[in-house]
Order: C-alpha cells, then sequence, then structure tokens
C-alpha cells in the first residue's frame, strides 16, 4: 500500500485541490438557493427605491452640442470673405470632410436665420449633402461653415 501523498510541511493530503474546489462551489450554490428561497417573490430592491413612482414620461434632457472634429476650414459670413461656393471650390474634396453649416441669431430672428441656413445650404450645392446644420440663438446675427473630419 502506498502512503498518501504529502503536502507544504511534510502534512499527507486528503484530498486534491479539485475536490477541494469543487466542495467550495457546492456550498456557495447550496447557499445561494437557501437564500433565494427565503427571499420575497417581488423584485430584490430596497424599500425606498420601490416606493417611489415611476415617472410617465421621460424628462426631455437639454440639447447636447452634436460631435464634431477638427476643423480642415472655416468661413464666416463677413465683408470681403468670398462667396462660399467659390471657397469650397478651392478646398479638397475629400468624400470624409462634411460640411457643417452653423447660423447664429438674435432673439426673435429666428425666420431669418432658417432662411438664412437654407441660402447657403443652396450656395454649397452638392458639397451640403449630409450637411450638418446648427441654428442656435447667439449675441449677433452670423453664420460659418466649417468642414472637418466627422463621424457621420
Amino acid at each position: 500500500m502506498r502512503a498518501p501523498p504529502h503536502g507544504l510541511y511534510g502534512a499527507p493530503i486528503a484530498m486534491p485541490w479539485q475536490t477541494i474546489l469543487a466542495d467550495l462551489a457546492l456550498i456557495l450554490f447550496m447557499m445561494t438557493a437557501a437564500a433565494l428561497a427565503n427571499a420575497p417573490d417581488g423584485p430584490l430592491l430596497p424599500k425606498a427605491v420601490e416606493a417611489q413612482p415611476a415617472p410617465h414620461s421621460p424628462t426631455p434632457r437639454p440639447p447636447a452640442p452634436s460631435a464634431s472634429g477638427e476643423p480642415v476650414g472655416v468661413w464666416r459670413d463677413g465683408p470681403g470673405a468670398p462667396a462660399l461656393a467659390e471657397w469650397l471650390a478651392q478646398q479638397g474634396r475629400d468624400p470624409r470632410l462634411r460640411v457643417s453649416i452653423l447660423v447664429r441669431h438674435l432673439s426673435g430672428h429666428e425666420q431669418a436665420a432658417l432662411a438664412r441656413a437654407g441660402a447657403l445650404t443652396a450656395a454649397a450645392g452638392a458639397r451640403a449633402t449630409g450637411a450638418r446644420i446648427v441654428i442656435e440663438p447667439g449675441s449677433a446675427d452670423d453664420a460659418s461653415v466649417v468642414l472637418a473630419y466627422d463621424a457621420p
């Protein structure tokens, strides 16, 4: 008959480590099953969380600015500026470049800002396909166009 293997400090090893690990897993399973057997049938949330009524309608989040990349070129509407179509013709024709049209307006000038954004979109022509158009309140009536490598 062979003697059992000896572990650290010469003590005999009664079980291999796999058997000990399996026993611990079984004990954990039985403790979890016993805890769930005594739990209520409802959700396992604290009473304070359960007491809060569910909102009927989702709360609107404030608008976040749209993500944009680093600008490659910026055109600003103003005296001495080239026409938008002329400026765009001078820029690179990389299909990854995205046109962003930004129109800011004073309070009460919303309709004029919409018309200005439409005019800039028409002036940009085919380059405005898939353009990002942002119309927002500002401290002055102004417009700019940005070319950037953005994610669509």
